[in-house]
């Protein structure tokens, strides 16, 4: 699949790009090429592969999902000017 002038404008004008005439030819090369090498990689014959999540096979090392750290609602909100069940309260900004 090779691409013509205008999708490439179309591409340009989503990528914010401003391109001459001369640019636009050799994008329209360029982005052709990019399309059929993409063609010819889902070309390949990909059963039996099994997906993978990362390159090397190593393990997650994770840690046990405990709080750390102590609740210091009530010293943080001493400074608030307004709060209410332990929720800042702001002014009406939007009518």
């Amino acid at each position: 699949m090779s691409l013509d002038k205008d999708q490439v404008q179309h591409i340009a004008m989503l990528a914010r790009l401003k391109l001459s005439d001369e640019e636009y030819a050799e994008n329209v090369k360029k982005l052709s090429k990019i399309v059929e090498f993409v063609d010819q990689l889902s070309s390949a014959d990909t059963d039996g592969v099994v997906p993978m999540a990362h390159p090397l096979d190593a393990a997650q090392r994770l840690r046990p999902d405990a709080v750390t750290d102590i609740n210091e609602r009530d010293r943080f909100q001493e400074n608030a000017p307004a709060v209410s069940d332990g929720l800042y309260l702001v002014p009406k900004v939007i009518e």
